[in-house]
């Protein structure tokens, strides 16, 4: 198993066939990222199984949805998330979002616990505040691996991928594209021209020259390609400052 992400990952959300799966693994996806609210944990797992790829070579990460976060309920779904899987050990295991049954003081010793047996190989936080995980550090034995939020174009994240800059810990990135918006955007239309690129791989250029992890998910063969093929375009300061300074903000996901 790896400890390194690829540039971009894969987000899974939505999609459960494990071809699907399965052929972006063969393209060169290597991150997979799933949760236990998606209902495709098993989907993902059969197309581990399919792909000629070797599990060493994947990383795979998946999430505990907000009422399975009291102390019994985190060991009790990520055994079925294992399961599910078809995996013994996960790569890396989020708290989703901290609310709902998320109480720090008792969660996430949860965490420590399946780390120290052995079953996750790395603790991660999803949608926290600054605050929140400042709290999570606090309280976590394990370093906090990476850190999982909405980052686009229109909502930049800078505060907390300072954060985990500060901390070596990895900012991945959800909704890349913002959704498709990305398409309408002048600055990215004009960039993606003089790249000889679409404005989805642009986008997730900015971010990878960031420092964040992107996880777009497409069920087209054709945009898989595209999004994989984006790590491979650099975008200077000047282009990085132009997207920093749209003028325009829009949270997807609350």
């Amino acid at each position: 198993m790896t400890d390194e992400f690829s540039p971009i990952g894969l987000g899974t959300m939505g999609i459960d066939d494990p071809e699907r799966i399965a052929a972006a693994i063969e393209m060169g996806y290597r991150h997979l990222d799933t949760a236990q609210i998606y209902d495709n944990e098993e989907a993902v797992g059969e197309a581990i199984d399919r792909a000629d790829v070797p599990r060493s070579e994947l990383f795979v990460a998946t999430k505990v949805w907000a009422d399975s976060l009291a102390p019994d309920d985190v060991l009790e779904t990520t055994a079925e998330s294992l399961d599910e899987l078809g995996l013994d050990t996960v790569d890396l295991l989020y708290v989703h979002r901290p609310i709902e049954d998320y109480n720090p003081e008792e969660t996430l010793p949860a965490f420590d616990e399946l780390r120290d047996d052995g079953r996750i190989r790395h603790v991660g936080v999803s949608n926290f505040s600054p605050e929140e995980i400042a709290v999570a550090r606090e309280v976590l034995d394990a370093p906090i691996f990476a850190h999982q939020v909405e980052m686009h174009p229109l909502y930049d994240q800078s505060e907390l991928l300072a954060d985990a800059h500060r901390h070596d810990t990895h900012l991945v990135a959800y909704a890349p594209i913002a959704h498709g918006e990305v398409f309408d955007l002048p600055v990215l239309n004009d960039l993606a021209e003089v790249h000889d690129a679409t404005e989805a791989q642009i986008a997730l250029a900015w971010l990878v020259e960031k420092g964040a992890i992107p996880i777009p998910r497409s069920a087209s063969d054709g945009h898989l390609r595209e999004n994989l093929a984006a790590a491979d375009i650099r975008l200077d300061a000047a282009a990085v400052a132009r997207i920093d300074a749209i003028d325009r903000e829009e949270k997807l996901f609350e």
